[in-house]
């Protein structure tokens, strides 16, 4: 025997048609990813506002990184203790890192036998176009890559380019944001030469 219900006009109705009928939830695929985007984004913001708060590092020990070159060179920071380390973070698609990039190279050949080491740290770019940079402005001094931006990150950056000057001893003695013009260079470095850094006997 079948279960009957009247509708509205008093007509029976089967009860299972009435079932049937009810809607059904449907999963919603884009809904679900688009929901999913949103939380990484806010994820994001929020990840580089607290950066952004904890500001770049610029006193205390420098951060230790090794980097390879594009020639396939490998350099690492705590290496270089006794000497006076320019650390540029650049890019080829940043307008001001080339208004600076003839000064750095200059200033480079000035000071590299004077126990001064140049390493310019390649920040969010591609090998080509980093390297048709690094002929345009015969660029001799050391330069890499920034795999997975782990030494950006490390320092913080805020932008690009940010020069970091590290002190005989490793630690950081200044960083300047924005291009470089004569003399940043030259008054930063002779100060950090002219300080005393023990020698083994």
């Amino acid at each position: 025997m079948e279960n009957l219900t009247n509708n509205s006009s008093g007509h029976p109705v089967n009860a299972l048609q009435v079932k049937e009928k009810k809607p059904t939830r449907q999963w919603n695929f884009g809904s679900f990813l688009s929901s999913v985007l949103l939380l990484g984004l806010v994820g994001f913001l929020a990840w580089g506002m607290s950066n952004n708060r904890r500001g770049q590092v610029d006193q205390g020990s420098a951060p230790d990184f090794s980097i390879t070159s594009f020639d396939g060179e490998t350099l690492t920071l705590s290496e270089l203790r006794g000497q006076v380390v320019v650390l540029n973070f650049w890019a080829s698609w940043c307008p001001p890192c080339r208004e600076e990039a003839p000064y750095l190279e200059e200033t480079w050949r000035k000071y590299q036998d004077k126990g001064v080491v140049f390493i310019g740290v390649d920040y969010v770019d591609v090998e080509p176009e980093a390297l048709a940079y690094i002929e345009e402005f015969n660029i001799t001094y050391f330069n890499g890559p920034d795999l997975r931006t782990t030494i950006s990150q490390a320092y913080n950056i805020q932008g690009v380019p940010e020069t970091f000057f590290v002190k005989k001893n490793g630690e950081i003695g200044y960083v300047h944001v924005g291009p470089l013009i004569p003399p940043d260079l030259e008054w930063e470095i002779d100060k950090l030469l002219s300080e005393p850094y023990p020698t083994a006997n």
